[in-house]
This record gives C-alpha cells, structure tokens and sequence, in this order.
C-alpha cells in the first residue's frame, strides 16, 4: 500500500478548465449556447398532453445544459476565490454572471410551465420521472410564490448588476483588510484568519487585543458595511414578501429548505431556551481561569496553556484515519479530495477567509478550501469540509438536480466527521490535561455552531424587520449587542466593540437565513452521534443511507427512515441533553485553586 505525505497547496482548477482564456472554456460557453438555443426551439412540446418520454427528454436536456452551465460558473467563483483582489478573475466572474441569468432567463418557460400544470398531469409525469421526481416536486411549491415570466426575467437580469454585485463588492471590500497586532514585541501583518488564531490564545491580552483589532477595522467600515447589509434585506424583503408575497422574510428561505416555518420557529425557540446551558458552561470556565467572570474576549479561551500544533501531513493523516476507522467508504472519498488537488490548504493575502466546500457536479470530486495553520481548530476544520465533499460524493448516484442536500442537511456528514475525529483523539490521548481541553473545545464548538449561530438567526428575523422600519446602521449595532447581552446573560461581560459583529457574518450578506442550518445540523449529528454510540456497526447502514439520499427527497423524509421527527421540541432537546452531559462530565472535574 502507497504511503502518502500531504502537503499544503494551492488548489488546481483542471479538471474543470485549464484556464479563463482557455479554447476549453470557451467552447464550453459556445456549447451551451447551442444547447439552450435547442432547448428554447422545444418549447412549442410543452402541453397537457405531453408524453412522459417527451417530457423526461426535455428534463434531461435541461439538466445537460446545467452541468455545462455548473462547470463554467464553478471555475469563475473558485478562481475568484483563490484571490478576491484579483482582477482579471473578478471581471471573469461578473461575465460569467451575466452569462448565467442569460441563461436562465432563455430556459425559464419551462420551469413556469411546470408550475402551471394541472396536479394530475404533473403526478402523470412525476411518476415516471424516476429521481427527478424530488426536483420537480420541490419546484411546484413554489407555484404560490412565481412571478410571470417577464417579471422574471427582469429580477434575474437585475441581479447581475444588483445583489449579486453587492455580495461580490462586501467579499472583495472584506478580504481586502490587514490586520496589526504586537506579538513577542513585533507588530505583525495578518489576514483574519491568521488574527483569529489570537482569539484561542491562552494569553488573556492576546485574545482581547485580537478581537480589538478585528473589530476596530470592521468598526472603521460600519457605516459602509451597514448600508450593504441595508441593500441585501431590503432586496430581500422586496423580491420574497412584496413580490413573491411570503409571509415573511424567513418562509422564503424555509420553503427553499424545504422546511416547515413551525419546525424552524421550534428549533430557534428551543435553542434560546437553552442559552443558560452555554451561561453555565461559561461560569465553569471562569472559574478554570480563574477569572470572576468571562469576557466576550474569552468564550474560546484553552483552559490549559498548550503550544500543541499540527503540520498539515499529520493533521491529514488524522482525519482520514479517523474516517477510515468509521468506514473505508467514508476515507475513500475523502482522500480522493487530496488526490485530485481540489484542496486549497496554504493562508495568502486576498484569499477567501473562513473555509467551505464546493460541490459542481454528481461526477466531479468537490473542491474544499481552508486556511489551515496548525491549531487543533484547523484540523477540526479539515474534517468539517471534507465531510461535506463526502456528502456530494455520496450522493454521486443522483442525478445534477437531486445529488446535493439541502442547507439543513448539508451540515450532517460535515458535523459528523468532526465528532469522529475528536472521539479518535480522545481515545488515542493519554495526556489527562489534553483530554480535558478536547471535551471543552467540544462544548465550545457546540457554542458556535449551535447557540451562536441561532442567535444570528434571530437576530437577523429581527434585522430584516428593523430595516424595513427605517432602522439606521446604530440602530442595528445596538440591537445587536441586546442580543449579545440576551444570549450571554450574567456569564459574560460583553464589550462595545462587539456591536460591529453582525458586519462581519458573511453568510447574512450572502445567504440570508443560511445560519440556522449549522444549529439545525449540529443538534440532528448529536442524536445521530448518540445513536452511533449506542448501537455501533448496525447504525451505519442508516447513516450512509441518509449521506446517499444526498436531495433526493424532502429533508423530513429523509431523516424519518432514521426514526427523526423534526417537528418536535423533544427531539432538538435531546442535542441540548447531549451538551448538558458533557457539560456534567466537566463539572465533575475539579477546577484548579
């Protein structure tokens, strides 16, 4: 068996074009023209009485021309993201843009015609439609909320030169920043994420001078990150309530999930009923700190002093041990992401910030990019993204419309690796001190991913509205701290500067209401995990049954094989009752005098 060293790297872009310029690309653009214009001298077929191999010809001309569509537009974001100030791949992208909702706007007839159909002759067609059937399914709901085609058409058009430039302008103005801080006497350069490290520094001065720093910049930019953030809800507002006439703002996003609004409003108000879980937590590692009472500075904070850092090989090596521990299948995929150098690993100016996963097609390996640096957190991360790639690969049987999960769903496999990795570490650690920080860096993760991340949601519910009232950008720093203050109650002491936070949540820019979908995720892996745990070999079929359903079916449905009733408070309870065990295993351990 080939021993493999992996190295930190720039990703390759190959094996979808070598190149923007490229004879490749461009015939590619040439040969999805052809194909939408054939595609568009079909449209007379379109009719009651249109036989299912017709019909099903036609969803398979429209899924051809996407993949075509899907390749294109996935080279031109990912170059994009490589370095955000570049030039050349930021006038490439708005090109490809416009391209896009061209596109679009040519094969919209037949989406509206679809949703006109009368239900018995759409069931006629979805019974033979094989795994298109979920595709064409979820489409028809949307029918209350369409707009003619004209006016269609114009939203489309619009948003090239709109939003979409409005969300490209925040990522390009954001990553653009520098960041200054003393370390060891030498002022240093750094990019957010290389700042942040700072924050999960054991040195209570670094942490604070970190968030400081990140804060006096995005603070310095308020005003002008306040008003795009203005624009994005107000788009929102007038595309998804006064035009497509939601009942509000969060049904839009929901519906597009494909979840109830009652399940979501269920699992923000179970969440916030537990904000004194996490206060709890954050008075026990006060007093491992021996500090009276936790800055916001320090809900990170490592309770023991560790230099402990990973070199990339060794970080890789972990998570793919840990995958192939759970199944072989799993370490396959994941390895077939390093194989393929569809990985950006390496920290450089301009980079897109943060880390994702980015899934094109069911036939091509996604690519995943991090910006690794050595901490522990990293190589959580790791695991993180590559369990999303898992995901799309695992569902690589479905078809371009139905292989990849919806938001709430996607972060299952993601969470789970994570879990996995740190039960390997835990099993593998003799060091008593590690162990421990382990089991709190896992309720700090929680924290993130579950309570931090329903608050954000709620905030921006409450955002959404505000904006529409006329809210000016202090008007929404100091509801923001309320929420701060709300989530954290006594337990920790939260800061002015914090009030610039929400400038800094790229999801709300680009996504509204993506972030329930961590809270969601994290809440489900715990039941799922817990299962796991219990259960051992015989759960694994179940699991891997749901990463292969990929979306492929409504997210309940989904989840219900796996004995999961999302529209009970019980169930997302039960992930609190998770955190509330390990919460108990901590307070268990005497803190140090």
């Amino acid at each position: 068996m080939a021993v493999h060293t992996y190295f930190q790297t720039k990703w390759s872009l190959a094996d979808l074009f070598p190149g923007y310029d490229s004879t490749e690309i461009k015939t590619a653009i040439s040969g999805v023209e052809e194909k939408v214009a054939n595609f568009e001298s079909k449209r007379d077929l379109l009719s009651a009485d249109i036989t299912s191999e017709a019909f099903l010809d036609l969803v398979k001309q429209m899924e051809n021309i996407s993949r075509v569509a899907y390749r294109i537009n996935s080279f031109a974001d990912l170059w994009f993201y490589e370095n955000t100030q570049n030039q050349e791949a930021q006038n490439f992208m708005a090109r490809i843009d416009q391209l896009i909702a061209d596109i679009q706007n040519r094969v919209l007839f037949f989406s509206l015609w679809w949703k006109e159909l009368d239900d018995q002759q759409a069931e006629r067609l979805m019974a033979e439609a094989g795994d298109y059937r979920y595709w064409l399914e979820e489409m028809r709901h949307f029918k209350p909320h369409t707009l003619s085609e004209p006016e269609e058409k114009i939203i489309n058009i619009k948003n090239v030169t709109g939003i979409n430039a409005m969300k490209t302008l925040y990522d390009t103005i954001t990553n653009r920043y520098v960041y200054k801080m003393t370390v060891d006497g030498e002022v240093k350069e750094l990019t957010r994420d290389s700042l942040m490290v700072y924050a999960r520094d054991y040195d209570p001065d670094l942490r604070a001078a970190a968030y400081q720093e990140l804060y006096r910049v995005y603070g310095e930019d308020s005003s002008l990150l306040g008003q795009m953030y203005q624009t994005v809800t107000r788009d929102w507002y007038n595309e998804q309530v006064k035009l497509r006439s939601f009942t509000n703002q969060i049904s839009a996003r929901n519906l597009m999930n494909d979840i109830p609004d009652q399940v979501v409003d269920t699992l923000l108000e179970v969440s916030k009923k537990n904000a004194g879980l996490f206060q709890r937590f954050f008075e026990l590692k006060a007093r491992w700190l021996k500090m009276k009472r936790l800055r916001r500075y320090d809900i990170y904070a490592p309770v023991i002093k560790s230099d402990k850092r990973y070199d990339f090989n060794q970080a890789a090596e972990m998570v793919l041990d840990s995958f192939n521990h759970f199944h072989p299948r799993i370490g396959e995929l994941a390895e077939r992401v390093f194989d393929e150098n569809h990985l950006d690993s390496e920290v450089r100016k301009g980079k897109q910030g943060g880390a994702f996963c980015y899934s094109t097609a069911p036939e091509v390996t996604p690519w995943v990019l991090v910006n690794f640096q050595g901490r522990p957190d990293d190589v959580a991360t790791l695991a993180h993204e590559l369990g999303h790639a898992i995901h799309a690969m695992m569902a690589s049987e479905h078809t371009l419309f139905t292989f990849h999960s919806s938001l709430p769903l996607a972060e299952t496999a993601s969470t789970f690796g994570e879990m996995m990795l740190i039960d390997q570490l835990l099993n593998e650690e003799r060091d008593e001190d590690v162990r421990r920080d382990l089991i709190f860096r896992q309720v700090d993760d929680a924290y993130a991913t579950i309570m931090r991340q329903s608050f954000f949601a709620l905030f921006e519910r409450q955002a959404h509205g505000m904006i529409q009232a006329g809210a000016s950008v202090e008007d929404m720093a100091k509801a923001y701290l309320e929420n701060l203050q709300e989530q954290f109650g006594d337990a920790v002491e939260v800061s002015q500067e914090f009030r610039w936070e929400w400038t800094s949540i790229p999801h709300i820019y680009r996504t509204p209401f993506y972030v329930y979908a961590y809270a969601f995720g994290q809440l489900l892996v715990f039941s799922l995990y817990q299962q796991y745990q219990q259960e051992g070999e015989i759960f694994k079929p179940r699991y891997m049954k749901i990463l292969s359903a990929g979306g492929s079916d409504a997210p309940a449905r989904i989840l219900s094989q796996a004995g999961i009733d999302i529209s009970q408070a019980e169930f997302w309870q039960g992930g609190f009752d998770v955190i509330e065990e390990l919460l108990k295993r901590l307070e268990a351990i005497p803190a140090p005098q």
